[in-house]
């Protein structure tokens, strides 16, 4: 809840639209996010499964924070190269998001200028 206001907060999972319909509901969270497309099959895709949709909807200038429990070396390499920020907060998935990954993100928003 505390991230909602101080990011723009979409859902990036292969739930797709159907992210909106349950997760908000499972997490506690508030509803009317947003959600990535994934067009491409995974088969066709050179790097993680979902970098191309990230860049799709952020651009190359715009700031990113993406809370995952699925990064890998390609995604490290993707977020080294960009020319905006770029933070990749990576969770336990039997645990998720904690405080202490709100906080991190709490600052790196407020250092970077993303309020």
């Amino acid at each position: 809840m505390r991230l909602a206001r101080t990011f723009e907060c979409v859902w990036c999972t292969g739930w797709e639209e159907r992210a909106e319909e349950h997760l908000p509901y499972f997490l506690g969270l508030p509803g009317g996010w947003e959600h990535l497309i994934f067009d491409r099959p995974r088969s066709q895709i050179n790097a993680h499964w979902k970098l191309d949709a990230i860049d799709a909807f952020a651009g190359p200038a715009r700031a990113v924070a993406w809370i995952d429990d699925d990064h890998d070396d390609e995604c490290r390499t993707w977020a080294a190269g960009r020319g905006a920020p770029t933070l990749l907060v990576s969770t336990d998935p039997s645990v998720g998001v904690t405080d202490d990954h709100v906080s991190v993100l709490e600052r790196w928003a407020q250092a970077n200028g993303e309020h």
